[in-house]
């Protein structure tokens, strides 16, 4: 009995610990940061050159121009940028470097070629500012058109000043100074990138109106559900009409029908499961060098210390998909993230303001792929009576054609103003038939029960691969928007 009791509470304290296995793909090397510097990382972009830039939130940008040793030696840094105002964001365009400031949009250049900045312009600065510590700006991020895009937090307590213009927006900015808002609703959308496809994705955080983290398409005129932003529709160039009443206390997809212009995440991130505080988001197109998942989404988390995966797809003209585990076990809250010039994966951490799970407040960590293929679920995808499962590797074709290896249940969120929301509404969808591929690496799960709109959550304790081995993350959350026809 006393061995059993021993047991359970060693379980108790492993929960937030890396899961086993994920080092043998994944390794984390630490870069050691300057003794007597708070390097806060809140901005990361690796250079042309390959050296990398860093930016801290006590306003300085750093250049590390060995940032691939390992092991790690003594970093060769050189401050090139300073006097600036909480960047959470940082970008080389052209011949510039560029950041959100909280208050301004700044375009940064080494006019002399001595490697620091020491030009600093203002592109846009017409966003308000009222002293509130939650008046975060981030970005940018740059479009095909050379166009940039910035996210706002919105407001939360007391104000010094009045002015708080495009606070829970999106807004575009041209190389030339020209701002455009897109769209509305946002709560803390600290994450902004780009798909492969060159659509602009932001992550927001649970929180009022918020029932759970998210990942959004920003588009023109969306509006993604926290109503604070809403009173800066009457704005000039605004492109959503202010609604005359907002439902509330009521499941989202009922609050949708009452409210057409509000949007639905692509991707959910179930609470506690998968993400509790989602930040930065960068699309791996390493050509392989970072493994098996070319193409899709890596994004941090904060509180949770970690980086998630989600695969995306466009149904009825729209994109939803699938997130899944990935790797845990950062030192830090997981803020921002930049891929090397070798394929591996910069994570940049600060706890500041906030407490992750991590055993530090501060840091710069790299994540590089081993080599070996993960056996996971790669991909997940909605279809007309079930979904498509797709494998890193074949698996055991025994278990994956047993309807009884895989186990569903669905779910939704409520809108209202209250901090976050439970799982509302679930149900547990049946899975009728398993039907394995030739190759063994696709599984076609004929489900009954499937919701539009709903979280579907999928486990699959009883696959295993073709070599006996279990999957290193056996569950996955497809956010079913549409069915497709």
């Amino acid at each position: 009995m006393v061995r059993s009791l021993l047991v359970a509470l060693l379980g108790i304290f492993a929960l937030p610990a890396v899961l086993a296995g994920e080092e043998e793909y994944y390794r984390m090397i630490t870069l050691p940061t300057p003794e007597g510097l708070p390097f806060e990382v809140s901005g990361l972009e690796t250079l042309r050159t390959g050296a990398l830039a860093v930016a801290i939130r006590r306003g300085e940008v750093w250049l590390i121009t060995n940032p691939y040793q390992d092991p790690p030696g003594k970093l060769r840094l050189k401050r090139i940028a300073s006097a600036l105002h909480e960047p959470l964001g940082l970008l080389q365009h052209g011949d510039s470097l560029y950041l959100a400031q909280r208050s301004e949009l700044t375009r940064m250049r080494d006019q002399n070629d001595d490697g620091v900045m020491d030009e600093y312009r203002t592109l846009y600065n017409g966003w308000g500012i009222t002293g509130n510590y939650h008046e975060y700006a981030y970005g940018p991020k740059v479009d095909s058109q050379g166009n940039f895009w910035v996210t706002l937090n919105s407001t939360i307590g007391d104000k010094a000043t009045r002015n708080e213009a495009w606070r829970g927006w999106g807004l575009k900015v041209t190389p030339e100074g020209k701002m455009f808002p897109v769209s509305a609703g946002m709560r803390s959308p600290s994450g902004l990138g780009l798909n492969a496809d060159g659509a602009v994705f932001f992550t927001d955080q649970q929180g009022n109106w918020i029932g759970t983290c998210t990942l959004n398409h920003m588009q023109e005129g969306d509006f993604f559900g926290h109503v604070d932003s809403l009173k800066f529709c009457s704005l000039p160039g605004s492109p959503i009409q202010c609604p005359d009443k907002i439902p509330s206390g009521i499941p989202i997809l009922e609050a949708r029908k009452q409210l057409p212009i509000l949007k639905l995440p692509a991707v959910w991130f179930p609470y506690n499961k998968v993400a509790r505080s989602t930040t930065d988001i960068v699309c791996d197109q390493s050509g392989g060098r970072f493994g098996p998942f070319e193409d899709q989404l890596f994004i941090g988390d904060f509180t949770m210390a970690l980086i998630l995966r989600v695969y995306l797809e466009k149904v009825g003209g729209e994109y939803q998909g699938a997130c899944f585990p990935f790797r845990k076990g950062f030192q830090s809250a997981v803020v921002r993230l930049a891929w090397g010039i070798d394929g591996s994966l910069f994570v940049g951490e600060t706890n500041r303001g906030w407490n992750s799970i991590g055993n530090r407040s501060f840091g710069l960590q790299r994540l590089v792929w081993t080599g070996k293929v993960p056996f996971e679920v790669k991909e997940m995808r909605a279809m007309k009576d079930g979904f498509e499962l797709v494998f890193t590797k074949p698996i055991d074709r025994n278990r994956g054609s047993d309807p009884r290896s895989y186990r569903m249940t669905s779910y939704t969120y409520l809108y209202h103003p209250d901090y976050g929301s439970p799982e509302i509404e679930t149900q547990t969808p049946k899975i009728r038939t398993a039907s394995v591929a030739a190759s063994g690496r696709r599984v076609r799960l004929v489900i009954d029960g499937l919701r539009e709109g709903y979280v579907h959550e999928l486990q699959l304790p009883g696959v295993m691969s073709e070599a006996g081995r279990p999957l290193l993350h056996d569950r996955a959350y497809y956010t079913l928007n549409q069915i497709p026809k």
